[in-house]
């Protein structure tokens, strides 16, 4: 029996290993080694990041780069517009009217991450509204208790919804088509003739976007907070990376993407600071944002999701409860429609008939969509809700001051998510041709 030459481990004629000048010159048409582009970038510095930037946009993988290059774009030309548009007062107002759709945005994005819809949540964040009215106004119950479970109420119907799909396998389109016609009309059942129900303007739910930290070291503080949990959380990822054996950013890359973090976190604080103050609106979203980013990249459930969306029969294979992590899905996003809901009504300071309604829902898919969640599944964060939301209601808030009328922005709002569709597609499809999806 023969040995095979090209198994035998390479080596000098005295059995010592072999070394570089003793390895023979390869051969004309030999297969190269595979090498990670990822520790090339590190090994080439600031070149090599530009050849990284080619590689991810021959691929089709442009992140969050579009939507940041559209935001920057809108802000310019209704900067040039009209000058109130930059001014604390409008940014300010308009990073607390984004909240409550954000909010919503959030749960959808858990539902896109599946490659599924739910047309329910604008209903559901109605039917959350006017629960909270009526426990707490109609019925004098405590607050904290009526808010409480009218977010419960968001959690029960999106469970109801992830059941009919999950288990009795109605397609989520069918599903939460029905439960928007539902809800609405439950919503309706539950305000009576009267149709409105106005809170308590010094209330618990009024203060979600009537309260600002009017101390300046509240803005200042959550900047530093933000800033130096972001390095900390990067250095010490790194490090584990690292022994692990791992790609690994190196230490410059990590202090200049903290410098640019730095630079928007301490210019949001002073825009802040220069009207009102921080919003307690803008603080609970941030804080949601990163606590479910954290449930989705760092947790078995999250990675559960990502598996659904790339492969619901390999997930199958692989032990995952299919049923369980839909059902999941779809309570966690009529949760945050119900907290989106009572954002709204915050705003507001009522409950009513046209609560959920309009173009909510849309916006609420548009901006889980602009901020870079894959509508076929398996791709995005919940981070992309905040910069969709900021979009969308940086189009409206423009064209608002601008007196543009409702169907000119809803035109215009309807283009921004056809123009992110498209996006998507072609990004899909250049990612196949490349072999990475």
């Amino acid at each position: 029996m023969s040995l095979d030459k090209t198994s035998a481990p390479v080596g000098t004629a005295d059995g010592a290993p072999a070394t570089a000048d003793d390895a023979p010159a390869p051969a004309a048409g030999a297969a190269t080694v595979a090498v990670d582009p990822r520790l090339l970038v590190r090994e080439q510095g600031f070149a090599g990041y530009i050849g990284e930037f080619k590689r991810k946009l021959r691929g089709g993988d442009l992140g969050s780069i579009p939507v940041v290059i559209g935001l920057i774009i809108i802000w310019a030309i209704f900067a040039s517009l009209n000058s109130n548009f930059l001014t604390a007062g409008n940014l300010s107002n308009i990073a607390v009217a984004m909240v409550g759709t954000g909010m919503i945005a959030v749960g959808i994005v858990f539902v896109l991450l599946l490659g599924e819809i739910d047309l329910s949540v604008g209903s559901v964040s109605g039917v959350a509204g006017a629960a909270f009215a009526v426990l707490a106004v109609t019925h004098g119950m405590a607050e904290w208790l009526a808010l409480i479970l009218a977010i419960l109420t968001g959690t029960v119907a999106g469970a109801i919804h992830g059941f009919f799909f999950a288990r009795v396998g109605v397609p989520a389109f069918a599903v939460t088509l029905a439960g928007l016609l539902f809800w609405n009309g439950f919503m309706l059942q539950v305000l009576g003739d009267d149709g409105t129900i106005n809170l308590d303007p010094d209330g618990l739910v009024a203060n979600l976007t009537g309260y600002y930290f009017s101390d300046v070291a509240a803005a200042y503080g959550l900047a530093v907070i933000a800033v130096a949990g972001y390095f900390l959380s990067a250095f010490f990822d790194n490090r584990r990376r690292a022994a692990a054996g791992v790609p690994s950013r190196p230490l410059s890359e990590i202090v200049v993407r903290t410098a640019l973090l730095a630079v928007l976190a301490f210019a949001a604080a002073i825009m802040f600071n220069q009207n009102k103050g921080l919003p307690l609106a803008v603080l609970i979203f941030l804080i949601v944002l990163v606590l479910t980013d954290f449930v989705l990249r760092r947790t078995s459930f999250g990675r559960k999701v990502f598996a659904l969306g790339g492969s619901v029969e390999a997930s199958r294979r692989a032990g995952i409860s299919v049923v369980g992590v839909r059902i999941a899905v779809f309570s966690i996003a009529g949760t945050f429609a119900a907290i989106g809901g009572l954002f709204l009504a915050s705003k507001i300071a009522s409950a009513n008939q046209g609560a959920g309604a309009g173009e909510l829902l849309m916006n609420a898919i548009a901006a889980a969509v602009i901020g870079g969640t894959s509508l076929f599944g398996g791709r995005g964060r919940t981070w992309n809700a905040l910069l969709g939301v900021l979009v969308i209601t940086s189009i409206q808030y423009g064209l608002a001051l601008q007196g543009i009328a409702s169907p000119i922005q809803y035109m215009i709002t309807g283009g921004v998510l056809l123009a992110t569709v498209v996006i998507d597609a072609v990004t899909r499809k250049t990612q196949k041709t490349a072999g990475r999806a």
